[in-house]
């Protein structure tokens, strides 16, 4: 396996259990602005933006999938 970078990581994968890459990690300040956002908001206001995303997501979804199904991949 080669050596994980900033440049080479996947994030979604090599970090599912926790920041592989520690202080040279590419997500810091995102990941700095997340916990900040965790700490500020009210769970009951994260747990409304939740909800009002989700029906956003499925049609997103719902659409992603009509579109495959009238553009299949060509061989």
């Amino acid at each position: 396996m080669s050596e994980l970078t900033p440049e080479t990581i996947n994030c979604a994968e090599a970090c599912v259990n926790g920041c592989v890459l520690g202080d040279r990690c590419p997500n810091r300040e995102y990941r700095a602005a997340a916990v900040k956002f965790m700490n500020d908001t009210p769970l009951d206001q994260i747990l409304q933006i939740a909800a009002d995303s989700y029906p956003k997501r499925l049609l997103a979804s719902i659409e992603r999938d009509r579109q495959r199904a009238a553009n299949p991949p060509q061989e």
